[in-house]
């Protein structure tokens, strides 16, 4: 059928929601004048940082969400259902909209599509009251936002950062990823990460460039020279200056495909509340991911000395966050500063339709 302008208009600015690694892990399929099915898959066998699905679930939400405030604007509200009988590695919701005349225009309409992820140092201005109270609001009443600010706490975090980013470094899996999601030479990408939104300098990016043409060519490298130069630049320095870091913590511990979904929804409220209050965002969540592999006894790598790195780690990032209630479900850091001058896009509608 031909698209409605309508569904056409709210899809076109659904489309623009974040995915781990911009892999844009949905297709729509019109049903209907007001009626969308939204087949959804996970990136697990292939990509080590897609624990169980679960970011995967996360950016699921965060697509249903973006879709519910793109439908505002028509002053439209989405009913969302996910069908019994899919898979959880393929799940299709069922998106349907409902003209409201409650419904008003959402005030986060406008960051929908400048949101994007900032990997470059941000102001070190302490967050206001004001900004913190509206963004703990935006999560919902199921969610908490567990803040890392001060020097000292600023600085724990990009040690963290920064001890992650050896295991995420020598890892041959994460490699693998890596080599696939960058694209080289490039400001914007509509379906990877180009290499000039990685923050780091030239002389850093060309090194990368040559020693990840292999696995073995970057593993030689890593020995003679070591992996501080990129996880100086991308994890340290930015984790210092940055305003605050932050965790997203659900109330009851997610178990299910719609748990994980309903987190992203929340973390894409999050996400666009803070870019309408001009701030910036960068994604932290290697130590998420991999304490959940160590949580569940779950190998990573076949480099067994990293599943004891593992473990320490996340015996800090216990110290860092707590562990009392609450479970962590999304961790990054924001600040003040201008937006990146590179960035992901996304692919055109018309690729993602099914």
């Amino acid at each position: 059928m031909n698209l409605p302008q309508t569904l056409h208009d709210i899809l076109d600015l659904a489309r623009w929601a974040p995915s781990g690694d911009n892999t844009q892990v949905w297709r729509f399929e019109v049903l209907g004048p007001d009626h969308v099915a939204v087949h959804f898959h996970d990136t697990r066998e292939d990509t080590v940082y897609d624990f169980r699905g679960r970011p995967s679930q996360i950016s699921h939400g965060t697509l249903l969400e973006t879709m519910a405030i793109a439908a505002t604007a028509h002053g439209l509200r989405t009913e969302i259902t996910r069908r019994p009988d899919d898979q959880d590695h393929l799940p299709v919701f069922d998106v349907r909209f409902v003209p409201d005349p409650a419904v008003k225009p959402s005030p986060l309409l406008g960051a929908i599509t400048t949101r994007s992820v900032q990997r470059r140092a941000m102001s070190t201005r302490a967050l206001t009251p004001e900004e913190k109270r509206v963004l703990e609001e935006s999560v919902g009443a199921g969610y908490e936002v567990r803040w890392i600010e001060g020097f000292g706490g600023k600085m724990a975090a990009a040690r963290l950062m920064f001890s992650n980013a050896k295991l995420r470094l020598t890892m041959p899996e994460a490699y693998e990823v890596h080599r696939r999601i960058i694209h080289w030479n490039a400001r914007h990408s509509p379906d990877r990460v180009p290499d000039q939104a990685l923050g780091v300098d030239a002389a850093t990016l060309r090194l990368m460039k040559w020693a990840m043409v292999s696995w073995g060519r970057l593993s030689t490298m890593n020995r003679l020279m070591g992996t501080w130069a990129p996880r100086l630049q991308m994890d340290l320095v930015p984790g210092l200056r940055c305003a605050a870091h932050f965790v997203i913590m659900a109330r009851h511990a997610p178990e299910t495909v719609e748990d994980h979904v309903a987190a992203g929804r929340a973390v894409q409220r999050f996400w666009l509340t803070l870019t309408h209050l001009g701030l910036a965002m960068q994604p932290e969540m290697t130590p998420l991911i991999f304490s959940a592999y160590v949580q569940h006894g779950e190998s990573f790598s076949t480099v067994e000395k990293l599943h004891g790195s593992a473990r320490q780690l996340q015996q800090r990032l216990h110290k860092l966050i707590g562990t009392g209630n609450g479970h962590p479900v999304f961790m990054g850091r924001l600040g003040a500063g201008p937006a990146p001058q590179a960035r992901s896009l996304r692919k055109p509608l018309a690729e993602l339709m099914k």
